[in-house]
This record gives C-alpha cells, structure tokens and sequence, in this order.
C-alpha cells in the first residue's frame, strides 16, 4: 500500500490524516492544539506539526505530503530567517482602518478588477499596511512575507534560521500556491500574477517573486514565494525534519518512527500546499456547479467556478481554487453559534432542539429570525443585532423558536449563495458540511430553504484530506479521483416562502451605529 498524507493548520489546531494513495482511505490521523488569539508566534505551528506527526504514527511509510493551512496570516521573515514578530492571523482586526485606507487609495473598482476582491481586515494586504504605520522599526527588517502554510513547507524542506535549520536561511526557496496566493489582495487570479504595485503602495517597499535559487544578497528588496501550480511539487522533507520539526527549533520533540537524524529517512515528496478552503474543496472533490456551504462559527460559501470573479462590493472574494480554477467565496458571521444560542433559550441540547423544530411546519408559522447575533458580513451590516418578527399568541411556540432559528441561519446562508451567483457562479449542487450539519433538522430544512439538490458528505477533515489529494497529484502526476462518502441526500422539499418571509423580515433591520 503506497501512502500520502495531508496537513490541516488552522486557527485551532494541526490536524494530519494519512492515507491510501490509490484509494483515499484513510489509514491513520493525528492532532494537536495551537494557542489561542489573534496573533501567534509561526513556532507554536510548527511545535504541532511535530505533536501530529507523532499522533498519526509518524512519517516513515509516507511517500508524499502536503500542507493545507489558514489562510490570510502574515508571516514576516528578516534576512536570517528569523521571524520578526508573532504573526498576525485572519481574525486579527486591527488592521481595519487600513483596508479602509487602502480602498479608497485604490477604489473598490479598480481593487476588484486587479485581485478579485476588496480589502477587509482578514486580508495579508491590510496586515502589511498595518505594519508599515504602527511598527516601522518592524517593518524596516522584512526581508520576505509569507503566509502560514507557505513558512511550514519552507520549514519541512529543510530551509529556516541557520542556527535551527539545515539550509539555513534562503528565502529565494519561498513557495506557495495560487489559491493561498489569491488570499493577499497582492495576487491577482486573472493575471495568475503578483500585483507588485499593490503591495509597494501597501507597505512602501518593492518586492519581487522568489526565484527558487540562492538569493541575491540584501537588496531592499522583500521577497514574496513563489507560485506553484496544480500538482507541481515544492521539494521533498528534509531527511532532519523526518522525524521531528521540534529538533529544528531546538526544542526537545519525540522521534517519530525512530527516524529523524541527519541523512536518514525515506524520500518524501512535498506537495505545493492550498489555503484552507480551496484544500477542502480538493477534499471534498468539488467540480465546477458545486457550492459548498461550511456551517462553522461563522459560515462560509464557495463554488467551483471556470472564470475569475471580481466583485467591488467585496461581498464575494474572487479567490483562486488549488486545481486550476476559481473559487468565488461569501461568509457570513452568523452559523452554528445561531443554533446554541437559541437552544440556551430555550434550554434544550441540540438534540432537542432539532425535534422540537421538525415538530413544527415550514416557516415556522410566519416567525422569523434575522440572526446578526455578531453584526453580519453578508450582507454588510456590522453592527446590526438579530431581531424576530412575525409573533403572535398562537405562533408564540418553542418549536416555531426552534424551527426560525434553524430557517433563519440558513436563510442568511442562503444570501451568500445569491451572491455567488450574481457573479455568474453556477449553482447545480450543494455540498453542506460542518459539525452543526448533522443535526437531522438542519439536513431537513436546508432541503426546504436552498432551490438545490443537498448532499451532506460524512464527516471528516477534509482540508488535511484535500492537502493528500495534493500530495498524491505531485507524486504521480495525476490529480486522484477518490469517493467521498455521503451521509445524508434529504428529498428536494423547497418552500419558496421560507426564503421570502425571510427576506421581508430583514429589510427592516437597524443597520445599528
């Protein structure tokens, strides 16, 4: 059996799944945490990495990985290799007067056309500009900007600070992917290009693209990786790394699989690496048509699509996908958390609260809820606060309360699909996953909310998945076909009603302060 393996690092935790290359089975998986915050320091991700490594059983029958990661993060590295300060994450929001600043520097017109979206303070762009104005001592130090899974595959190849790493320093090694890439607001997915201008005007300095050489010395000049494509390979894991990431920081790591030493170790081939939707979309085996809905703390839409999307209310990211197309994307603020706060109400577990609101009919007998518990994104309302509509004696039950919580989330889910598809997204399948999605309810009632076709595929880690995927394309050539299990395939039940008292409710909310 020839094996592969993927790496989710995300905000949370570093997830590692190791699988059959020929079928996609999944063999063994490990984990661990990384720290809570907005801002973390790159070694915290690599300490995990080791951790993982070691709770999946070690490396030592793989032939090939790749590494999937949180997207947006901006890791600035000096000329040594060093890290210059903790990285700032998506969730970081410090950075939102500068996209402000830089929207109206460029216009939202013109930011759109260039790189497929428009700054917010997720993006790398804003992060950068934030640097430049607050820490200019910082800023003046940056020899390279990365992002997360960029500096874990540099690491993996062997590359880093020269007293902790075995090619020391070359920052000309950088790599990335265009899906991770797509993610800046300095990459444009039209071009397939870096916008070199943007990222002058964000942070005052010229940049150029890694040359996968030695470097020229220190020129000024920062360094940005350089774009992989589909399938291409970035390197292989250096034989040091084999066994335990941790002995590159001088940190004390258990030895996976007795390997590890200088010299030793099989060859591993290194995949190019994806930002963490577009991996899940590998994962998942998305074609173009499917619209992915990720029902989470916040909840996230993304469709395979054939042409780039630029969207100047910035509504939809036109980011890249890991497969050659695109991967427009919404997200809205207000998912899974909409369901807990609602049980909490009504003092029930989720259980419970699935029965009591498959007890109730369709549109919950007109009661609605607009749930901006935490403002929203899309629509773009930040400060609005949720509101219900439509009460009287006889609808005043607990299973129309139930039943408008779980309408309402998808409802406001459901605007981001009609936002993908203002930007010519097509639309033939959804594919609903996230750990809210298994409840019974929420399968049933997105049957009824969404006009498509509803697949839920089993649970499972499907950005370190979509990661193997990656590594098993660059180990033989071939992107792999393998099966996704389906949980669930609810009956098409659409209620059109649903969907437009919905909509009539929310035209009369306070957009707030």
């Amino acid at each position: 059996m020839t094996l592969v393996a993927g790496v989710d690092s995300s905000t949370q935790s570093c997830k590692v799944v190791v699988l059959d290359a020929e079928t996609g089975k999944l063999v063994r998986e490990g984990r661990a945490g990384h720290p809570d915050g907005t801002e973390v320091h790159p070694d915290h991700w690599w300490q995990a990495l080791s951790e993982a490594f070691d709770d999946a059983g070690g490396l030592a029958d793989v032939s090939a990985l790749s590494v999937g990661g949180q997207q947006h993060g901006m890791v600035l590295l000096d000329h040594a290799g060093n890290v210059v300060r903790p990285a700032l994450l998506w969730n970081d929001t410090r950075s939102a007067a500068a996209s402000a600043a830089l929207t109206d520097e460029v216009g939202a017109d013109d930011f759109a056309r260039r790189t497929g979206l428009v700054p917010v303070a997720s993006f790398t762009i804003t992060k950068i500009r934030w640097v430049r104005d607050h820490e200019p001592d910082l800023a003046d130090r940056v020899a390279a900007v990365a992002l997360p899974h960029d500096w874990l595959t540099w690491r993996l190849r062997g590359y880093g600070p020269a007293a902790s790493s075995p090619l020391g320093p070359n920052l000309d090694q950088l790599t990335t992917d265009r899906s991770d890439a797509s993610g800046t607001g300095y990459w444009s997915p039209s071009a397939d290009d870096y916008d070199l201008e943007l990222f002058k005007l964000a942070f005052g300095r010229d940049a150029r693209e890694a040359t996968g050489k030695a470097g020229p010395g220190d020129s000024g000049t920062v360094i940005l990786p350089r774009v992989l494509g589909p399938g291409e390979a970035a390197g292989e894991i250096h034989p040091v790394c084999f066994g335990s990431p941790a002995e590159l920081s001088g940190q004390s790591g258990s030895n996976s699989a007795g390997a590890g030493r200088a010299g030793s170790g099989p060859r591993i081939l290194l995949g190019a690496g994806a930002g963490d939707n577009a991996a899940a979309a590998l994962g998942l085996g998305a074609k173009a048509g499917d619209v992915v809905v990720s029902v989470g703390t916040s909840g996230t839409m993304f469709s395979v699509a054939s042409q780039a999307v630029a969207d100047p209310s910035g509504t939809v990211a036109g980011f890249a996908d890991a497969s050659g197309e695109y991967l427009p994307i919404a997200v809205t603020l207000n998912a899974a958390r909409v369901l807990s706060s609602v049980a909490g109400i009504l003092g029930v577990d989720f259980d419970e609260l699935s029965r009591l609101a498959l007890d109730a009919d369709p549109g919950a007998g007109g009661v609605v809820l607009v749930p901006y518990f935490e403002g929203e994104r899309t629509p773009n309302l930040p400060h609005a606060k949720a509101s219900i509509h439509g009460l009287s004696i006889a609808s005043s039950t607990r299973g129309n309360f139930a039943r408008a919580a779980i309408e309402g989330m998808l409802c406001g889910l459901s605007g981001g699909l009609d936002s993908l598809r203002a930007q010519g997204s097509p639309a033939t399948r959804l594919l609903l996953i996230g750990g809210a999605v298994q409840n019974p309810a929420v399968q049933a009632i997105a049957a009824q909310v969404f006009d498509l076709p509803v697949v839920v595929p089993s649970p499972g880690e499907y950005v370190a998945r979509g990661a193997a995927v990656q590594a098993a394309w660059a180990r033989s050539g071939t992107r792999p076909a393998w099966p996704v299990a389906v949980d669930a395939a609810p009956d098409p039940d659409f209620h059109p009603e649903i969907r437009q008292n919905y909509l009539r409710a929310s035209r009369h909310i306070d957009p707030g302060d």
